[in-house]
């Protein structure tokens, strides 16, 4: 399928819920902490082609789990960012995990995120509280994306096409963050109902 999506700068999570339900989405998933990997070869073949390879474990408050791979396709040039992307839910990530190491995959970026999800028609709007900052991430349609981007007051000059990766690279100075992943403080992630990853 082709995904195609949009990011939007918010101040905070309560200022996006707010603008998102007043825009009349509903809310559709809960909040929680979404710990993804991007796995890649020794000679970055993915990356050079483009391509996404990502194995995600999202954690919720009461202890529930579920991990997802995601394999994306090179970004289609327009307005917004376009791509195939294939994703299926897998019960045992450690063990997916151990299978990229023996066939020379390796994880080259993690990131973190809390994520909520809102519903409209024909689009999916996603909270995202990162370490360098808050997005909503709308998901769907042409005509959605831009309906929506307008019902939250803001337009096409507002779009952030940008990865989480190249957010962190670009945003880390600000936030303060060292090392090479964008993660939360492991203390952050225990006081919010999160569980710190092994």
């Amino acid at each position: 399928m082709i995904e195609r999506e949009v990011k939007l700068s918010f101040p905070n999570a309560d200022v996006a819920r707010s603008a998102l339900l007043g825009a009349g989405a509903a809310a559709a998933q809960a909040r929680r902490l979404q710990d993804d990997s991007l796995y890649d070869t020794a000679d970055e073949s993915f990356r050079k082609k483009g391509c996404m390879v990502r194995l995600r474990t999202e954690r919720w408050p009461d202890g529930a789990r579920a991990t997802f791979i995601t394999v994306k396709g090179p970004v289609q040039p327009g307005p917004m960012k376009m791509r195939e992307e294939h994703e299926t839910r897998i019960e045992q990530g450690d063990v997916l995990a151990r299978g990229f190491e023996l066939l020379g995959l390796r994880p080259w970026f993690r990131y973190q995120k809390y994520r909520e999800e809102f519903a409209a028609t024909n689009l999916v709007a996603a909270i995202d509280e990162t370490p360098v900052g808050v997005f909503v991430e709308l998901e769907g349609s042409d005509e959605a994306i831009r309906a929506m981007t307008a019902a939250l007051g803001k337009s096409s000059d507002d779009f952030i096409l940008d990865s989480y990766y190249r957010l962190f690279q670009n945003r880390r100075e600000q936030f303060g963050l060292s090392g090479p992943y964008m993660l939360f403080p492991p203390s952050s992630l225990r006081d919010s109902g999160g569980t710190s990853p092994a």
